[in-house]
């Protein structure tokens, strides 16, 4: 992947928990789609492109500290800067093996 295509595709791992080691509000702020199991999804708390998962809010529940509970779900995730305009480059697990 050259360095152009690596700043235009989001990381392998985010998650939009400030908390979490994997936030990244700058890249956050671009706007991320995601498309899980060929199914464009805007309610994604945290993604693994690497490993196939997404989490997502269970229902309207909530943790002693008011964090919302999540369930993991197992897929095809794929993820895009949506600033990029109609066809942004995609990051697809493919891309991201080794």
């Amino acid at each position: 992947m050259t360095e152009e295509t690596q700043n235009n595709t989001p990381p392998d791992r985010m998650s939009v928990n400030p908390h979490s080691e994997y936030f990244d509000g700058e890249q956050l702020q671009r706007g991320v789609g995601i498309r899980f199991k060929d199914r464009v999804r805007t309610d994604i708390e945290e993604y693994c492109i690497s490993e196939g998962w997404v989490r997502v809010q269970a229902g309207k529940t909530v943790d002693r500290k008011g964090n919302p509970l999540t369930i993991k779900l197992t897929g095809p995730v794929e993820a895009w800067f949506e600033d990029l305009g109609d066809n942004p480059p995609v990051a697809r697990k493919d891309e991201t093996q080794d």
